[in-house]
């Protein structure tokens, strides 16, 4: 992703940004060996920048970006089958992101992406208690077995924790999850009574997919990123 040269600069600890704008305008500054006369000039990774003649390092930031998954598409590089994946929606500076869980083929909604591979590995461990929540349309006239999804349940042997359940009208629920195990929604849900017509996710901890139309990315706010990694 490309960066502003101040920020590259001030990332890289050579210099503030305000110290980094004054050596630009100072002609101190050269990416790829030409001079640069302006701080909106932006960088990528591989650029070679030099301050005063000293090549710097930059530092590759911690990048966190929410894209809103369309339905029929694989949480994964590439299929055996040939299905559509999430890559083949991104634009192709984005192909490099790792994905945080997944999100079955079906299921639509928020799937946070990022370049840092021991975040996403933190915020998928259920001792993290990130809660993921979602929209579930279901075919059910009965919602009383939902009872026992909110107690937690046993499904073919796995044990799967208490799921906090809202009847929101019609046949939504707000479904909350701390776990994250495989097409749990969709089997405890089931198991219930309740099987699932449609599943979106809506938010997963402090991260909310709000008005994100279908198929796009958009980096998460440092704000937002910060409140998360206190949560960690």
């Amino acid at each position: 992703m490309a960066i502003r040269i101040a920020k590259a600069i001030a990332d890289s600890g050579t210099a503030s940004r305000r110290g980094a704008e004054e050596l630009i305008s100072l002609g101190l500054v050269r990416v790829n060996g030409n001079v640069v006369d302006t701080p909106v000039f932006f960088v990528e990774e591989d650029d070679v920048i030099e301050v005063n003649g000293k090549k710097i390092k930059q530092k590759n930031g911690l990048q966190l970006y929410m894209f809103h998954k369309p339905i029929n598409t694989m949480t994964t590089t590439s299929d055996p089958q040939g299905r559509k994946t999430i890559y083949d929606c991104l634009p192709v500076e984005y192909k490099n992101l790792k994905y945080i869980g997944r999100l079955d083929f079906k299921t639509t909604g928020l799937l946070l992406l990022t370049n840092d591979g021991e975040l996403a590995r933190k915020l998928t461990l259920p001792s993290s208690k990130i809660p993921r929540t979602y929209i579930a349309t279901v075919s059910c006239k009965d919602f009383s077995g939902l009872d026992a999804a909110r107690k937690g349940i046993t499904v073919d042997g796995i044990r799967y924790s208490p799921m906090k359940i809202d009847l929101i009208g019609g046949n939504n629920l707000r479904v909350s999850i701390c776990e994250g195990k495989k097409n749990e929604v969709r089997i405890v849900l089931a198991a219930c009574g309740c099987p699932v017509h449609k599943l979106h996710r809506v938010s997963f901890g402090n991260i909310k997919l709000k008005k994100l139309s279908v198929g796009k990315i958009e980096p998460v706010p440092q704000k937002t990123i910060d409140e998360l990694l206190k949560s960690l």
